[in-house]
């Protein structure tokens, strides 16, 4: 039986975490937005784009904003190495991140294809071995690709139920966020469906409401799916109507 005061967390290496929302932190209409979205969201752990900063030169506010938030909620910056394609340059990125903000962890991302964004497997697995024996927290970015996923570290949840796996992109709504956490699924990460949104802090709110009821549902055992309706009050016996007496 669960406790009000049981803390559902989990854990990325030795940190312990509560919120199973990771989110992302481009294209908000501005910075006080951003600001905003990653209140209302309680993220613990923020992701930002490497190349994109490095290119726009570094901006402080955006440091600034990632800073309170780590001071407010306990928040992680969890640096990306978004737009690389070989596995070399993923590896670069991520000591340039380590350097920079201090941190090991990295979302590795080598793509392969840019038209659908889908990885490309021998790199990315080439990039995780290097990062793991250079001391990084990795966090691979890969499709459903069973054989891939067995060896970055393992398959899906069906499959390796002690690996942390986090669903990333393709969430459109909080509904969606809601399935995946049901499903068993630990976390979940998005930008475009927060930043994009008319109501980028709504959204945030939205999204954190319906991953922490997809993961209380989950800890709660949701019921069979079942192809016909099934009575939940007694057919058989003495009848009986309800209603005033005369």
């Amino acid at each position: 039986m669960m406790k009000t005061n049981d803390v559902d967390s989990w854990s990325v290496g030795d940190v312990r975490l509560t919120s199973r929302f990771l989110l992302g932190t481009a294209k908000y209409p501005s910075p006080r937005v951003l600001a905003d979205a990653i209140a209302a969201s309680g993220t613990q752990i923020v992701t930002v784009g490497l190349k994109r900063q490095l290119a726009a030169g570094g901006d402080n506010s955006f440091v600034e904003i990632i800073r309170a938030a780590m001071r407010t909620q306990g928040a992680h910056l969890l640096p990306n190495t978004a737009g690389c394609t070989t596995a070399r340059e993923a590896v670069q990125l991520a000591h340039m991140a380590r350097e920079l903000y201090g941190t090991s962890w990295v979302k590795l991302e080598v793509i392969g294809d840019d038209y659908t964004l889908q990885p490309d497997p021998q790199e990315l697995v080439e990039a995780a071995r290097q990062l793991a024996r250079d001391g990084f927290t990795v966090f691979p970015y890969c499709t459903e690709d069973l054989v891939t996923a067995k060896r970055l570290l393992g398959e899906m949840r069906e499959r390796l139920r002690g690996v942390v796996l986090i669903i990333d992109a393709g969430l459109g709504a909080p509904s969606h966020a809601a399935q995946a956490l049901e499903m068993g699924f630990d976390a979940v990460l998005l930008n475009s469906a927060v930043s994009q949104s008319p109501d980028p802090v709504r959204m945030a709110g939205a999204f954190r409401g319906a991953i922490e009821a997809g993961r209380a549902a989950h800890r709660a055992g949701v019921m069979a799916r079942q192809d016909f309706a099934v009575a939940t009050t007694p057919v058989t016996g003495n009848p009986f109507l309800i209603g005033n007496a005369p």
